[in-house]
């Protein structure tokens, strides 16, 4: 089995390289989507949200708020710790799980937005970095996601920087040209570095 971590700021591009490596083989296991999995209504993650920041980051329906919890996090080092102390744990066990479950011969590709925070190299046999500039990275956030200048600029601060991502990168995917150009990099990533890890 091989362990891979794809990893990169937000708005890099890191899900265009996870659906390439997937159409390549790869069994994605992202972190994003274990994140919301793990805060879903009736689920301890929630509740145990709740409990910390109030209700009023909670939807009509029950559901977690995540703009409004962003507000209230990304704006202040120590709220943002205190949520990924409830969340990763659980985004761990979760993922765990999904491993234990996987065929001995299979690629696993981590795609972990806050590998470098949360010091987790030593686990990965190769480490891809999705890289784009910072100014383009916050174009896509404001024009795709509808986020503010202002959100983006604090979500992309909140996180490591460029040359914090390179020193753990195996490997570094520029995302910051044609999507043809971004796949052949991934494809060309794939035989070089992951095949022979197999």
């Amino acid at each position: 089995m091989v362990r891979t971590a794809l990893t990169g700021g937000i708005g890099a591009g890191k899900s265009t390289v996870s659906r390439r490596l997937s159409d390549l083989g790869a069994i994605i296991l992202d972190a994003d989507l274990i994140a919301r999995e793990v805060v879903e209504p009736g689920t301890s993650g929630l509740a145990e949200i709740v409990a910390t920041f109030g209700k009023k980051i909670l939807r009509d329906d029950a559901t977690l708020n995540r703009p409004a919890l962003g507000k209230i996090v990304f704006a202040d080092e120590k709220k943002l710790a205190r949520l990924n102390s409830i969340v990763h744990p659980r985004v761990a066990a979760r993922m765990d799980e999904i491993v234990h479950a996987a065929p001995e011969d299979a690629v696993l590709v981590h795609d972990v937005p806050l590998l470098v925070e949360n010091h987790h190299r030593a686990e990965y046999d190769l480490v891809m970095v999705v890289f784009a500039p910072e100014e383009e990275r916050i174009r896509r956030l404001v024009d795709d996601r509808g986020m503010t200048r202002d959100d983006a600029r604090a979500r992309i601060a909140a996180q490591a920087t460029d040359a914090q991502r390179a020193e753990v990168a195996d490997v570094v995917l520029d995302n910051s040209g044609s999507l043809a150009t971004t796949l052949a990099q991934v494809d060309a990533c794939w035989r070089n570095h992951i095949e022979p890890l197999r």
